[in-house]
């Protein structure tokens, strides 16, 4: 995993990222993976918990997250995409203002979120049927919370499902919001911001707050795999 995260493409990712706040890995994840991956959602040893978004008002569908120990392929994802996510969250918190720097392993930066108190994981898995949603939102789950998280699609759009599309909004100061709709492909990956990212203006770089949601499944079902590399409280 780790040389296959190393091959993408960082120089294009980071450009993109920096420009719109949002960027597309390419293929991650081969459709044996994927198939596997999404199969897992109902081998309940290894979640910690599941959530009904109905019950919640969050949309309509459910999500699972993983329990520790994460299983390998998902530890991995996490571990090694953020050691190439660090540099750009570095360079957005000196944009931006903050007051911790960002290490370059995760395993520190999972130990500074234990000692605040933000111990359970947080990568998850979410299942979607037709006429199932998800509302704009933010994973927020504690005082600490890393800029970058990372959604990789386990289904085929065209043969597993119809519809679902990922949409981002960038919330801008005394501007409309403005609103992204991602294309992925089985295996592919979105990296996008959790919360706010730098935009630069006129007058020096501002900052912009993002939200994401999943557009109405028209037919089929539809399967995610969400990695956030802060834990929740």
């Amino acid at each position: 995993m780790a040389s296959r995260v190393a091959r993408l493409d960082w120089g294009r990712i980071a450009a993109d990222l920096d420009g719109r706040g949002w960027a597309n890995t390419g293929p991650v994840l081969d459709p044996a993976e994927c198939s596997l991956r999404a199969s897992s959602y109902d081998e309940d040893p290894l979640f910690r918990s599941r959530v009904v978004m109905a019950r919640h008002g969050f949309g309509q569908g459910e999500y699972r997250y993983f329990a520790y120990p994460l299983p390998d392929d998902v530890a991995a994802l996490r571990q090694h995409l953020y050691a190439h996510l660090a540099p750009i969250a570095e360079r957005w918190r000196s944009w931006l203002g903050g007051a911790d720097p960002y290490p370059s392993e995760h395993g520190e930066y999972l130990a500074r979120c234990h000692d605040a108190g933000q111990t359970r994981p947080t990568p998850l898995l979410l299942r979607y049927a037709a006429g199932d949603h998800n509302c704009l939102h933010q994973d927020l789950y504690g005082a600490l919370a890393f800029p970058l998280q990372v959604a990789l699609l386990l289904s085929e759009p065209g043969r597993d499902f119809e519809g679902g599309e990922l949409v981002l909004t960038e919330q801008r100061p005394r501007m409309q919001s403005r609103v992204h709709v991602v294309p992925l492909r089985q295996g592919e990956a979105v990296i996008f911001a959790v919360n706010q990212r730098p935009v630069q203006g006129t007058r020096g770089r501002y900052r912009v707050t993002m939200r994401h949601g999943v557009s109405p499944v028209r037919s089929g079902l539809r399967h995610t795999m969400g990695i956030i590399f802060h834990d929740a409280a």
